[in-house]
């Protein structure tokens, strides 16, 4: 019987011989790669880990609870408003202003109004007389009515106008008042009168925990003396190398584990120290590669400036042009928390807003119970703002549908332009162009919690959720109340979102309850840092 011979070409010997190489050079300095590459991380890995096990005591465990973080919407006092708010612009000489509200403190209630200078005056609803340093006074009001404490001395009130360290962009509303309490937590309350809403507080320890974690998680001291663009790449660097460390330590201490496990004596604490680098690296290598992707991830976003903030649309009103008395509006006053005005296409409407019917809407309490990865079924809210022509004094049928709309094609097209918020008063009804008319809508929703998509980050409530019929499923938020851009979201948000939810805050574990999750957080976080330390013990040790 023959024998089969298998010819073998110069090339086949010559391309087996290259990969075999490459392979055994591999094998050869794997090792020290991972020693290398494990020592440039060290530092970032210490900082990352330690931020990271802080922020649930910051925002959890030992967060200050305040005695109210919400004002829960009244209706209001109508005894009090014995003028009109034609009357009381009429009597003050103002012939243009921006907006009103309605508030009120300390036994009076006033007309807010917005003047075309953005500033907020206040004027008594009975006498029209206006309040010296209303704002001011109605900042302390706040922060003394969400911290209940009456007694304690102020120790300054300061109008913040611009994002700082301690009150930071996260936060999103502006401008607001830093009210500082002389009282030993050092507690500074930031309100937005505007809206009647607090926007952030911190006291002494949470001060120290968001130094902390500004500095050594989000590295902001490389915006300080670098910029923005710079401190994204170097940290995306690094979690890039991290996540090479840990393959290769896959490699070493999994696949090639038989060539390092012995220790060369019996007094070798190398091999010891080998021993339970690899047993904790293995475990927490899944969570290590979950914590870099979704960090570098999330940071990626923070490469293009969040600008949502200059998208607003609040034209100049004239006082004239009210020919309908607010107190003239055909309303049941016992359910009228406030009083606002909307421009809509070339028409003015007054903005009703009536006290929500559903129980806890206002509580802070939904925020943990609405933003949860594994939500409940979502049921339809109806809105609780109904628009009313200021001359004819008629209703507007689906008012919050057509405002949130005309705000989006603001939007749009102050989104051309840069952003620039002087840019849009867009054409009227009679004007528009193919060009000017907003893409197919498929949905148009009202939204008084938030929610897995739309979360507390956006600081903004009740909303109007917008989505369009685009291949990115484009997704505005807007807020009827302020007539701003309250959120903007396509489907590369969700997705990393998701991933920043799930590989980086764990909120898969929503159903074990926060603790739990906060603490295998913890706990993962800790076993990273163990295996790195180990790991410079090991360098330390072996020369």
């Amino acid at each position: 019987m023959a024998n089969n011979i298998i010819e073998i070409t110069d090339e086949q010997v010559l391309k087996e011989s290259y990969f075999g190489g490459i392979k055994k050079k591999i094998k050869r300095n794997i090792y020290r790669w991972h020693r290398i590459i494990g020592l440039i991380t060290m530092i970032p890995v210490i900082f990352w880990c330690i931020s990271g096990m802080m922020h649930p005591f910051m925002s959890h465990w030992f967060k200050v609870k305040l005695a109210h973080e919400f004002v829960k919407p009244e209706a209001i006092n109508q005894a009090q408003i014995k003028l009109s708010l034609q009357e009381v612009l009429n009597k003050n000489d103002i012939t243009e202003f921006k907006n009103f509200r309605i508030v009120s403190f300390n036994d009076q209630t006033y007309y807010q109004v917005k003047r075309v200078s953005n500033r907020l005056a206040y004027f008594n609803a009975t006498d029209a007389k206006m309040l010296e340093n209303g704002d001011k006074k109605y900042a302390e009001f706040l922060a003394r009515y969400f911290t209940e404490d009456q007694k304690s001395a102020i120790k300054s009130i300061e109008e913040i106008t611009d994002f700082d360290e301690e009150y930071a962009y996260v936060n999103r509303l502006l401008p607001v008042w830093k009210v500082s309490f002389d009282r030993a937590d050092g507690m500074d309350i930031y309100v937005e009168t505007e809206q009647t809403r607090l926007a952030n507080f911190n006291e002494n320890r949470r001060k120290a925990f968001l130094w902390v974690f500004r500095t050594f998680h989000n590295w902001d001291f490389l915006t300080k003396i670098s910029n923005n663009t710079l401190r994204i790449s170097i940290m995306i660097g690094f979690l890039a190398i991290i996540i090479i460390s840990m393959l290769s330590g896959l490699v070493i201490y999994g696949f090639m584990w038989g060539k390092f496990k012995k220790p060369r004596n019996a007094n070798d604490k190398v091999g010891i120290l080998r021993k339970y680098h690899r047993q904790i690296g293995l475990w927490v290598a899944f969570v290590t590669f979950t914590f870099a992707f979704s960090g570098a991830y999330h940071a990626t976003k923070k490469l293009t400036p969040d600008e949502r903030i200059k998208y607003f649309y609040q034209p100049s009103i004239k006082t004239a042009d009210l020919q309908t008395a607010n107190l003239a509006l055909p309303l049941d006053w016992a359910k009228v928390a406030n009083l606002s005005l909307a421009k809509i296409g070339d028409k003015l409407y007054y903005q009703v807003f009536s006290k929500s019917e559903e129980k806890g809407a206002w509580k802070k309490e939904q925020q943990d119970k609405a933003e949860r990865f594994n939500e409940t079924k979502k049921t339809v809210v109806k809105a609780n703002i109904q628009y009313y022509d200021v001359q004819t004094a008629s209703l507007l049928e689906n008012g919050i549908n057509e405002h949130a709309k005309e705000l989006v094609g603001h939007f749009i097209e102050q989104g051309k332009t840069g952003g620039d918020p002087a840019c849009c008063d867009l054409t009227t009804n009679n004007d528009v162009t193919e060009e000017d008319e907003l893409p197919a809508i498929t949905s148009i929703s009202f939204l008084n919690k938030f929610d897995k998509e739309y979360g507390f980050v956006n600081k903004r409530l009740p909303v109007v959720k917008l989505a369009l019929a685009t291949d990115n499923h484009l997704t505005y938020y807007v807020e009827p109340a302020t007539s701003r851009l309250a959120a903007q979201i396509v489907d590369s948000d969700r997705r990393e979102g998701l991933s920043f939810g799930v590989l980086h805050k764990f909120l898969f574990m929503d159903w074990a309850g926060k603790d739990i999750r906060d603490i295998v957080t913890i706990l993962s976080a800790l076993g990273i840092l163990v295996v790195s330390l180990f790991g410079f013990a090991l360098f330390l040790k072996v020369k």
